[in-house]
């Protein structure tokens, strides 16, 4: 049975936001990505398989390897989602910063 996975579901766990960021610069098989981490194999292929199924990794058979990395128009199209929060929320804290700037405690 494949379920449809939620990509922000999928980021929301440290270790496959760990796997991201592992593959972000080159490709890696399974085995180099699960010597990084200090939980099971199984467990690793796991998140593997998930984020795979949220179009965020990409595997590429190479001879008997399979080489994950990175989906950049998937990963674009998150960042586009949560571009409009991050510019509210720098916003927020810049008008927060100004107004601390200007504060003056009554003596």
């Amino acid at each position: 049975m494949n379920l449809r996975r939620d990509v922000f579901q999928a980021i929301a766990d440290p270790t496959r936001r760990a796997i991201l960021l592992l593959v972000s610069s080159h490709s890696m098989t399974a085995g180099a990505i699960a010597a990084n981490f200090d939980t099971a194999r199984p467990t690793v292929s796991k998140h593997l398989q998930i984020l795979t199924e949220c179009q965020l990794l990409e595997q590429q058979q190479n001879g008997r390897e399979i080489h994950y990395h990175i989906n950049a128009e998937k990963m674009k199209e998150v960042a586009e989602f949560i571009e409009p929060f991050r510019k509210m929320w720098d916003d927020r804290f810049n008008k927060l910063e100004d107004i601390m700037k200007n504060y003056k405690p009554k003596d």
